[in-house]
């Protein structure tokens, strides 16, 4: 997603095709890096070759394949703040928390630095991002939204997705939290806002307002 004033790169990590985005605003030479994934290097292979500095490193939830990158990244740039929702921070340090026991991987992170709930805003490399607090997929998902932009940019980790939604089914997860967060939290904002998910294309909540099947759901006990 590129405009005259934004450049947000995603880089796509395996073995779950998570997205990771690197966020910049023109003639800046310091980022924002969002759910650092599980090929951490190449994340900061795009970081050397653009010559960026990251100022913060944002978690959506927690995760592991949303926070796979989260050492290396406070390893090379370790002033930048690691920012998490509140209830998903003991994700980060706990492999059966964050799932990735459960595939052998066994992933830690290091702590936050910040944690945030609904309603905080979080500030670095230019950019001012309110948070607003949508869980079901995990307990403290966070997504992450950019109004003085147009059109408004969502960052919004495994929340809402092109034709579908996060998984409810996994520990921590609600499908009547996750859908109603997305009615009231996401598509309220202006049509053409530009929903960034961790996994899949790109989407607008216009498009998923009107064709999404899930967000029309009525059984959400």
């Amino acid at each position: 997603m590129n405009s005259e004033r934004l450049s947000v790169v995603s880089i796509v990590s395996r073995p779950f095709q998570e997205n990771t985005y690197v966020a910049r605003l023109a003639e800046r030479n310091d980022c924002l890096v969002v759910d650092p994934g599980l090929e951490p290097q190449k994340i900061l292979n795009h970081l050397r070759a653009e010559n960026l500095q990251v100022a913060m490193i944002l978690n959506t939830h927690g995760h592991g394949d949303h926070i796979g990158g989260n050492e290396l990244m406070k390893q090379e740039f370790p002033d930048a703040p690691l920012v998490i929702g509140e209830l998903d921070a003991p994700m980060l340090t706990n492999p059966s928390l964050n799932m990735s026991g459960v595939v052998g991987l066994r992933l830690t992170s290091p702590p936050a630095d910040r944690l945030v709930r609904e309603g905080d805003f979080v500030e670095a490399a230019g950019f001012r991002l309110e948070v607003r607090h949508i869980p079901g997929h995990s307990p403290g998902h966070v997504v992450f939204i950019w109004h003085e932009h147009s059109p408004v940019v969502v960052f919004g980790g495994d929340v809402l997705f092109a034709g579908g939604v996060g998984r409810w089914d996994l520990p921590g997860g609600s499908a009547k939290n996750l859908i109603t967060g997305i009615r009231e939290k996401l598509l309220t904002l202006p049509g053409d806002s530009r929903i960034l998910p961790g996994h899949g294309v790109e989407t607008t909540v216009e498009v998923e307002r009107e064709t999404n099947p899930y967000v029309q759901m009525t059984n959400l006990e």
